[in-house]
């Protein structure tokens, strides 16, 4: 088993868990413990479907001999009024699982769907949208698995997959230059797999990056620049070092900044502005 699915297990035993508590009292009163039935997914508004894989997952987690039947793949079109897919199973599984799949599912697609719009702004630059760390807790792994399906790039994971200087890190390391020294001896002493990369709040701050993480930085954080002087950033980087356009980022203004040439923008509204999409599970009788 992936490291991906590992995860994905936790989170569904977790979720399960907090919903179900000592019982799903509703359906342990009225229906019989083998009674089987079939349910199916509707949708009923118009976007980017993601979230189907999951979803199986759910189901068979709870109940392996499940029947699940996909008619839509993960990152296609969806529209109102189409079956994304049915179940068969006993009716306590589908029940038990009905409304995790639903906020699953309504979550992901709304952000695969965002996400989906602000890649088509990118067409025939060279700029790329990647995802950031403001995801919902115990969720992460779906919101950034929905950006990937919506056609975005999954930035770092957590605190622990690279070592990213921000401004906070830079002022309580004393600056720009102790903060990469430091780091890129940590690096060497603990986990020489690690990429660093450094936030800079000014053309002085990108300077100083070029002059001290030579063969040290991959990665050059312009941050809450304004495109002229992420276009003049740019020039002067050469191609030395990725570049990273972040703060203020919209739908509104990413082609200006895709025309500076920066290789990537980040943009946490991907996740914390998504809204979910509407679907319905419904019993087929």
């Amino acid at each position: 088993m992936t490291t991906y699915h590992k995860k994905l297990h936790h989170l569904i035993r977790e979720a399960l868990n907090e919903d179900l508590g000592d019982g799903d009292h509703s359906t342990l009163s009225c229906i019989p413990a083998d009674k089987r039935g079939k349910a199916v997914l509707k949708i009923k508004q118009e976007g980017i479907i993601a979230g189907i894989e999951v979803a199986e997952t759910i189901f068979k987690t709870v109940e392996p001999e499940a029947n699940f039947s996909a008619y839509k793949k993960d990152g296609e079109n969806m529209f109102f009024g189409e079956k994304a897919f049915d179940v068969v199973a006993t009716v306590h599984t589908i029940l038990k699982c009905e409304r995790l799949v639903l906020n699953v599912m309504q979550r992901m697609s709304g952000i695969a769907t965002l996400t989906k719009q602000y890649t088509e702004i990118l067409q025939g630059y060279r700029t790329k949208i990647l995802d950031t760390r403001k995801t919902t807790p115990n969720f992460r792994l779906l919101e950034k698995d929905a950006v990937r399906i919506g056609g975005g790039i999954n930035h770092r994971f957590g605190l622990y997959d690279m070592i990213m200087l921000k401004d906070n890190h830079i002022d309580f390391a004393g600056g720009i230059e102790n903060a990469i020294n430091r780091a890129w001896e940590y690096v060497q002493n603990t986990k020489p797999e690690l990429l660093i990369e450094v936030e800079t709040r000014t053309l002085e701050d990108v300077k100083k990056v070029m002059q001290v993480g030579n063969g040290r930085v991959f990665r050059i954080m312009l941050d809450n620049f304004p495109p002229a002087e992420i276009t003049e950033a740019v020039k002067l980087i050469e191609g030395k070092f990725e570049t990273e356009a972040s703060g203020g980022i919209n739908i509104d203004n990413l082609e200006e900044y895709a025309k500076t040439g920066v290789d990537y923008v980040s943009i946490g509204a991907l996740i914390h502005q998504a809204k979910s999409l509407d679907l319905s599970l419904k019993a087929e009788i």
